[in-house]
């Protein structure tokens, strides 16, 4: 495996989501307020959701980051990056809305209790940090710990995937961001 592939794939594939997501700030207030038929959330309640779950996502990022690099001096990286394979066919449908059921936490959901602006600056912050992340397991630390992830039956994955699963997590929702505004759009 080449973890540094790996590793700029990631980055990129981050790159695209936020900045996707970070264009939706821009909609205007119809598009961002409208409910769509279906009961469903409105974009501005979308991207506060999105930064809701990238938070705790960050907090489990943030530990596993920290145990994989006191990992580091006991285990050894070369054979774990030599064993390694990513298996991008587990986490495609992370990425699809309506892919499978998915029951957030309510901490997750939104309460409305921030502007636009903020969640814009808090995303925009929280992209930063995925990308410190990287920056600090460079070398394929990040393959030193894993933790559970119970969505989708995902189980044991490493640091590195649990940054590929938050960036996915906002595609999904860019998905159900154009439903509501096609839907904005025919009204």
């Amino acid at each position: 495996m080449d973890i540094f592939r790996l590793i700029q794939d990631i980055k990129t594939h981050l790159k695209l989501s936020f900045d996707e997501v970070d264009r939706w700030f821009e909609k205007d207030k119809e598009t961002l307020n409208f409910q769509p038929s279906n009961g469903g959330w409105t974009v501005q309640q979308i991207l506060e959701h999105i930064y809701l779950t990238n938070f705790y996502l960050l907090i489990l990022i943030e530990k596993g980051s920290k145990k994989a690099m006191r990992n580091y001096l006991e285990l050894d990286l070369n054979s774990e990056i030599k064993n390694y394979s990513f298996d991008n066919k587990k986490f495609e449908k992370v990425g699809k809305h309506g892919a499978f059921e998915w029951i957030r936490p309510e901490h997750m959901e939104p309460k409305g209790e921030l502007r636009l602006n903020e969640i814009r600056n808090l995303i925009a912050r929280q992209y930063h940090q995925c990308l410190d992340y990287l920056d600090l397991m460079k070398n394929g630390e990040g393959l030193l710990c894993k933790t559970t992830m119970t969505v989708n039956g995902l189980g044991k994955i490493n640091v590195y995937e649990y940054i590929y699963f938050l960036s996915l997590h906002a595609q999904r929702h860019l998905t159900q961001m154009k439903k509501n505004e096609s839907e904005t759009i025919k009204n």
